[in-house]
């Protein structure tokens, strides 16, 4: 990674028109408001700021208010704010749990952009909150050097924040690298996971997490969905991070409940709202309040999108969840099956076709050949079998020819779930279907939950072989106090367009690093 890119930012004024930075939003102070301040009367930003969804020339923005405020987000190329623009932005109400969001435009590409979040009083203007800083890098306008993180499933089985320990300390770690973004690959927070008081550790020390009535019970209400997002911005390192780090967030299970599928009714007796789609319902709505996603002119809420990085990189961010068939043996018909549905199979093809970048980026919320039981049926793809496609792998069948038949180039996988870090290459010389151009697909995760101890059987239809995994040792060691957490980091060069993939754990140690030339 170029050193000069990341000491010698472009300054310069921000493009684009802005409200000019009223009298009353002139003056810096502390990230979060004081006790004082609260019962002075003026609002406070309770859980920080966050940025996402960030682009060239745009992003999003997002904070949370204590009580009713309008929001605005001033944003400079400089940290001093010496020239700035203020955008102002809605007033947070209690429809959205106080949450809110400012979409920003005109920003300069390749560039560090700083902002800062204050409130005021609806009524009275001279109530104005302390700021909260964050800051952004936009997507380059040319060829240049991009860096990004990616990882998923955080407070799971139980096993929360530990101020003690830490908190989570892993974001300490990707921040460390000073990534471009952040891509989380779902179960960003465990809506199905009560947090205990304490773990007692198998040589007898004691886990303590910090607990709160929404994470004492498993979620069903909107305000205990929203409870889960705000439980983990109880965390100092996720709060830092959040606030320094743009983020791409998609979702899988547990942001609902583990293994869900649209349709289906539960017997879990801690539930007494049984309906998984009333449960999802809620899930989506805290999921769209508590996380910087832009949802597009048409805001209908979905979660697949693709988030262009500049000429070398485009995102394409898959929901596995919203279309998904009921779980089954996945052993029918490959055409009658699915894990992503027609429509978004349609939608990833054509976007992957049209693109211009040099990588695509396939950000998927479960691994294509790692078998994931659900009891006696099939949460993931795969199924074991290793034969033809079959049930849901029919749909990945299909991407892949047509990746494979309209020349896309530079495809990589991405994705989570399964608890442990692993690279996969799949051949087709190996695989019984191969009708597709050898790719790679990166798994890693968690940031803070039960690590696996056993890899998960590999499917060998579409030929994947393992070049590297790692997980915990044994059942003894197979949790966040022995530090078997992992997230991974993918550097592309802007001079020879190599992608470099490492997986690294919690400490930010590198356990594996491959690099892939690109094809021209």
């Amino acid at each position: 990674m170029a050193i000069q890119r990341r000491q010698l930012l472009r300054s310069g004024l921000l493009l684009g028109a802005g409200a000019a930075l009223s009298p009353a939003l002139a003056s810096a102070g502390p990230a979060f408001a004081t006790p004082a301040l609260v019962r002075s009367g003026r609002p406070a930003l309770t859980h920080g700021v966050q940025s996402g969804d960030v682009t060239a020339h745009g992003g999003v923005v997002w904070t949370r208010a204590d009580r009713p405020a309008r929001m605005a987000v001033e944003v400079s190329t400089r940290p001093d704010f010496a020239r700035s623009v203020t955008i102002p932005g809605p007033v947070l109400t209690a429809e959205t749990d106080f949450t809110g969001k400012v979409k920003l435009s005109g920003l300069p590409a390749g560039s560090d952009v700083h902002y800062r979040v204050r409130l005021a009083d609806p009524g009275d203007a001279s109530l104005v909150s302390q700021p909260a800083t964050g800051r952004l890098r936009t997507a380059p306008a040319v060829r240049d050097d991009v860096r990004f993180v990616w990882s998923a499933d955080l407070a799971g089985q139980g096993w929360g924040i530990n101020p003690d320990a830490g908190g989570y300390r892993i974001f300490r770690a990707m921040a460390e690298h000073d990534p471009d973004f952040f891509l989380c690959s779902g179960d960003f927070w465990y809506a199905d996971g009560v947090i205990p008081e304490t773990r007692t550790l198998p040589d007898g020390r004691i886990w303590r997490n910090l607990v709160t009535p929404e994470k004492s019970k498993v979620a069903e209400t909107l305000a205990e969905f929203r409870g889960q997002h705000k439980y983990n911005l109880m965390d100092e390192n996720l709060r830092a991070f959040a606030a320094a780090v743009p983020q791409i967030n998609q979702w899988d299970d547990h942001e609902v409940l583990n293994n869900w599928y649209p349709g289906e009714v539960l017997t879990d007796t801690r539930y007494t709202e049984r309906r998984v789609d009333v449960l999802a319902a809620h899930a989506r709505q805290a999921l769209f309040e508590y996380l910087p996603i832009e949802t597009g002119p048409s805001a209908d809420g979905r979660v697949h999108r693709v988030i262009r990085h500049g000429p070398l990189l485009d995102v394409f961010v898959l929901d596995m969840r919203t279309y998904r068939d009921a779980n089954s043996a996945n052993t029918g018909p490959a055409t009658d099956s699915g894990i992503m549905g027609a429509k978004q199979v349609a939608w990833l093809e054509r976007e992957l076709e049209a693109s211009r970048a040099t990588w695509k980026v396939i950000a998927a919320d479960m691994p294509l050949a790692l078998v994931v039981p659900d009891g006696a049926a099939q949460e993931a793809i795969a199924q074991g079998d290793g034969g033809a496609p079959l049930g849901r792998e029919g749909e990945i069948a299909q991407i892949l020819s047509f990746i494979h038949r309209r020349h896309i180039t530079n495809t990589v996988w991405l994705t989570a779930d399964v608890h442990y870090t692993a690279a996969h290459y799949y051949d087709p010389d190996k695989a019984a279907f191969q009708d597709f151009t050898p790719f790679w697909e990166f798994v890693s995760g968690p940031l803070n939950a039960l690590v696996a101890n056993q890899p998960n059987k590999l499917d060998g239809t579409f030929g994947p072989q393992v070049r590297f995994q790692s997980l915990a040792p044994d059942t003894e060691h197979n949790n966040p106090a022995y530090g078997y957490q992992y997230f991974g980091e993918v550097d592309i060069d802007g001079s020879s367009e190599i992608m470099t993939v490492r997986l690294r754990d919690i400490d930010g140690k590198a356990l594996y690093s491959v690099g892939i030339d690109p094809q021209r």
